[in-house]
């Protein structure tokens, strides 16, 4: 039910305004669109569960572990600007040269930014689980609606509050101990020096 709470919450969290535009128009995408998003949410929890599979199988070091998987990713991205150099001809030189034309500060504090994201959630893989980091994920909207409102002037709508509040709702029934959500008469423990020993002993007749 937690879960359900959740997909609920996610999804009222992304659901437009009307606004100006007829009401009609919010779910008039096309089905393939609908078929693609459910599909990409399946891959998306499929490598995530795969992921932590791979992190939890063995007791190397964390670190080492996470340059196992982005190493391919590394290999991918060279071979592309390898491609993309080849077609230009060369002209601007090898990739490697300019590799870091353009950064600033800004630059290099998304860089980093996304690199403590990376180790964060390796973390997450390694010692707790996939729900956790899903739950972290859907918190987070809650920080990222005040830091708008502060920072860019947001204006949150109604299906942004609702969602939160279910995401909530479903974070308090997943995480609580069964005796807060269900009326559990409260366990009485008996005294020690109150038991009586009772034998079982008989004693053969003579």
């Amino acid at each position: 039910m937690a879960i359900i709470l959740l997909a609920v919450g996610t999804t009222m969290s992304q659901v437009q305004g009307c606004g100006e535009a007829s009401c009609d128009s919010l779910f008039s995408a096309p089905i393939q669109g609908y078929m693609l998003g459910v599909l990409s949410a399946c891959l998306s929890a499929l490598a995530g569960v795969y992921t932590e599979f791979l992190m939890k199988q063995n007791n190397d070091s964390l670190y080492w572990q996470n340059v196992q998987l982005y190493t391919f990713g590394a290999i991918l991205n060279m071979a592309r600007l390898v491609v993309d150099d080849f077609r230009a001809g060369y002209e601007k030189g090898p990739w490697w040269q300019r590799l870091f034309n353009g950064y600033s500060v800004t630059t290099w504090m998304v860089v980093l930014n996304l690199g403590s994201t990376g180790l964060l959630v390796s973390w997450l893989m390694k010692y707790a689980d996939n729900i956790v980091k899903v739950y972290s994920t859907s918190m987070a909207m809650l920080l990222t609606m005040v830091l708008s409102v502060f920072l860019f002037s947001f204006k949150p709508t109604l299906q942004l509050f609702l969602g939160i509040i279910i995401c909530m709702m479903s974070l308090h029934m997943y995480f609580a101990p069964p005796s807060m959500l269900v009326g559990l008469p409260p366990t009485v423990r008996s005294d020690p020096d109150s038991l009586v020993i009772v034998s079982d002993d008989h004693k053969a007749e003579s």
